[in-house]
C-alpha cells in the first residue's frame, strides 16, 4: 500500500536490530525517497530485515550537508512524494541533525509523521532506577569544563531527573563537574551500549561514579548519564548534615553550602549557617 505524501521520521534500533518496529519496516519498504544520517548504517539495517532499496534514492543527510540536501528533499515533498528519514540510531531529531529538515517541511506545509521506536533516552530512564515521573533531556554538555560548569549550574535546581548524552572520553571530567555542581550525593546512573552485547549500567552517587571513572579506563560505546532530581526541599537534619560533611571534605565552606543548597533545594543561607555550625566556626 502506497504511503501518503509527507516526511516520515523513522526511529531505528540503538543496538539490537530486532528492536525496529513493523511500521518502520513498512515505511522503509514503501517510501519514494530515503534519507539517512549514515547511508551505510541504513543499508545494513535494511539488508538485515530484507528491505530492498529497489532503485529508490538513498540520500545522505547529516550536519555537514544538510543545507545542500534540504532543497532536494523538500522538492520531493513538493512533488507529492513520501520521504523517510532515519537517524544513525534511535529517534530522529533527538540530538540529531533532522531538526532543520522537519522544521523546513513544516514551514512549507508538508505533512510530517513520526514512526516512534527505540530511544536511548527512554531506554536509560527504564534501567537507571531513578524517578521517571518528570525528566529533562539535556543533550550533550559543552566539552570544555568552564562552559560545562555553567550549563550544569542552570540545571542544578530543575526539579526533575536529568538525562545527558556524553562522549566516553569526556565521561570522567563530566561526572566530576556534575558532582561539583549538582551535588555529590545526587543519585545517578551511567548507561553504556544499551541493548548491545556489552550493555552496562553502573549506579551510585555522583561522587562515587566520578571517583570510579577518574581511575578506570575510559569506557567504549554510546553513553547516557541519568541524574536523579534534587533531594526533597524538606530534607531532614541528618540528611543535610551528611550531605554537608561530604561536600566539606573537598570544598570551601562557601562552595560546600552552594553545592548542598543546589542538591537539596534548601535556601543557601540556611545551609551556610548549618555548615558554619558543623565546622565549628
Amino acid at each position: 500500500m502506497a504511503l501518503a505524501p509527507g516526511l516520515y521520521l523513522v526511529a531505528t534500533p540503538i543496538g539490537a536490530a530486532r528492536d525496529i518496529t513493523l511500521r518502520a519496516l513498512d515505511i522503509l519498504r514503501e517510501a519514494d525517497v530515503l534519507a539517512a544520517e549514515d547511508t551505510r548504517q541504513a543499508r545494513k539495517l535494511m539488508d538485515i530485515h530484507r528491505v530492498s532499496v529497489a532503485g529508490r534514492p538513498l540520500l545522505p543527510y547529516h550536519d555537514h550537508n544538510g543545507a545542500q540536501q534540504r532543497p532536494r528533499l523538500l522538492a520531493a515533498l513538493g512533488e507529492g512524494k513520501s520521504v523517510a528519514y532515519v537517524s544513525d540510531a534511535g529517534t530522529p531529531l533527538v540530538a540529531d541533525p533532522g531538526y532543520q529538515l522537519a522544521q523546513a517541511a513544516i514551514a512549507a506545509a508538508h505533512p510530517v509523521f513520526a514512526a516512534p521506536g527505540a530511544s536511548a533516552v527512554l531506554a536509560a530512564l527504564s534501567v537507571a532506577g531513578l524517578p521517571t515521573d518528570r525528566f529533562m533531556f539535556a543533550g550533550f554538555l559543552p566539552p570544555k569544563s568552564a562552559a560545562r560548569l555553567g550549563a550544569l549550574g542552570e540545571l542544578a535546581a530543575v526539579p526533575a531527573t536529568l538525562v545527558f548524552y556524553e562522549s566516553p572520553r569526556r565521561l570522567a571530567p563530566a561526572l566530576a563537574d556534575m558532582a561539583k555542581v549538582l551535588g555529590p550525593e545526587r543519585p545517578a546512573a551511567m548507561c553504556r551500549e544499551l541493548t548491545k552485547r556489552f550493555e552496562e549500567v553502573r549506579r551510585g552517587r555522583l561522587a562515587e561514579l566520578a571517583t570510579y571513572y577518574a581511575e578506570a579506563e575510559a569506557p567504549k560505546g554510546e553513553v547516557v548519564v541519568v541524574v536523579g532530581p534534587p533531594m526533597a526541599a524538606a530534607a531532614d537534619a541528618e540528611t543535610l548534615d551528611m550531605a554537608l560533611a561530604r561536600a566539606l571534605e573537598g570544598n570551601s565552606l562557601k562552595d560546600a553550602a552552594q553545592i548542598v543548597a543546589a542538591a537539596t533545594g534548601l535556601p543557601r543561607k540556611q545551609v551556610y549557617a548549618r555548615a558554619l555550625e558543623l565546622s565549628g566556626k
